[in-house]
């Protein structure tokens, strides 16, 4: 079923390329996930998998999926997931100049290979190895196959320190951008006051407002976890998050299935809060939660909450900041977790204290010109982002503590 090469640079390794994830073996593969700290369900066979068999993520939209593995002495010890893409929709690390440029000079941008989670802009392992040589096997055997498919480039998106080490080792270009997340004071606010406590006066004081804004308006909300999220709440929030897409002007990403797929496999990662108000539901939040599984040597991974989707019916000032953050963070702090990832761009999510990090891709192109030019690009735009990291700093909304606090 997959197609054997034997990389030049990873000589004691077997490379299969298989055509779907419903070709890779779930357990084999949720396996080498549990081996990394920085696992997150989104990288999980199930939701690969569904991604692709909703039709949200298959070429039917332009995601050619390619399962790459290496095998070592006939043991599966590394794997990836790789879409050969003909756009750059879904992405959220933007390369549309680069295409341009290639279209410009007369060369073909598109097809090219991406690793990464469709349409989830979260960071974490896209290489999933057993040890650091076959990560770096894995990265070379995946720049001979985009090599031999005469694709333009390889990106991997959102990717973890370890993974990023083993790019740059291979002579990957690094690319880097900025996103915002909430962390949970160790031991862990006591609640939501407690938290605003540690804010700057403002900042503490436009929480609230917005959050009596809200209020104000009748708005009350409920939230339901894993088996408990009822049939109906699930469609109430698809009708929500296709609402937004459909304002703009864009057909959703994910489709119905995709979700009710989601419900069947993966219930327990998900948490939804709905917004009613007279007692008829009118906004929707959904939020995704990393898995109880301990890693692979037994320890327990942090609890982690994502923001990931919402919509509303109606239109109340500030709501959305009530459902996709004030929400969600007074649960996290409720039920012991420790971060709370806002997802890409959005430097209003500081005021709401989530503060900046950097995540990181790696990159390699094909063309040596356009990969000089490229590298001497990013060098000035990751000058770029490490002076507004050092603003974004400046411009913490956490409290300053007085000396000796």
């Amino acid at each position: 079923m997959g197609k054997n090469i034997n990389p030049t640079a990873a000589i004691d390794y077997v490379t299969r390329v298989l055509p779907s994830m419903a070709d890779m073996a779930a357990d084999a593969w949720d396996s080498l996930l549990l081996r990394h700290p920085d696992a997150s369900p989104f990288m999980q066979h199930a939701y690969l998998h569904a991604m692709e068999a909703s039709g949200s993520a298959s070429p039917a939209t332009g995601w050619l999926p390619h399962i790459i593995t290496l095998e070592r002495a006939g043991q599966l010890v590394a794997a990836c997931a790789l879409y050969v893409k003909d756009h750059s929709y879904g992405e959220y690390v933007f390369d549309w100049a680069w295409a341009n440029a290639y279209q410009q000079h007369g060369l073909p941008y598109y097809p090219k290979a991406v690793v990464a989670v469709p349409f989830t802009p979260v960071p974490g392992a896209r290489l999933l190895a057993v040890d650091a040589a076959a990560r770096a096997a894995l990265v070379h055997a995946l720049v001979e196959w985009c090599e031999a498919q005469r694709l333009s480039s390889l990106h991997l998106l959102f990717a973890s320190d370890a993974d990023l080490q083993a790019c740059e080792s291979a002579g990957l270009m690094l690319r880097h951008t900025v996103q915002f997340h909430w962390n949970n004071s160790a031991p862990g606010y006591a609640d939501f006051d407690e938290f605003l406590s540690h804010l700057a006066q403002d900042k503490r004081k436009k929480i609230r407002q917005e959050r009596r804004k809200v209020a104000d308006a009748g708005v009350q909300f409920r939230w339901a976890q894993g088996a408990d999220i009822a049939p109906a709440d699930w469609e109430f929030f698809y009708r929500c998050y296709e609402r937004t897409y459909l304002e703009h002007g864009n057909a959703p990403y994910l489709s119905r299935d995709f979700f009710a797929r989601m419900q069947s496999g993966m219930a327990g990662n998900w948490l939804l809060f709905v917004a009613e108000r007279e007692g008829q539901p009118m906004a929707s939040s959904l939020i995704a939660l990393s898995s109880d599984a301990p890693d692979a040597g037994g320890a327990a991974q942090p609890k982690v909450a994502y923001g990931r989707y919402w919509g509303a019916l109606e239109r109340v000032d500030c709501l959305h900041f009530e459902a996709c953050y004030y929400q969600p963070l007074a649960w996290c702090i409720a039920h012991g977790y420790q971060r709370f990832e806002g997802g890409a761009q959005g430097e209003h999510k500081m005021a709401r204290a989530l503060l900046p990090i950097k995540t990181s891709s790696a990159h390699w192109l094909a063309h040596p010109s356009f990969a000089d030019a490229v590298a001497r690009f990013l060098e000035r735009e990751g000058e770029g982002i490490e002076n507004y990291l050092g603003d974004l700093h400046q411009r913490s909304p956490l409290r300053a503590e007085k000396s000796g606090d």
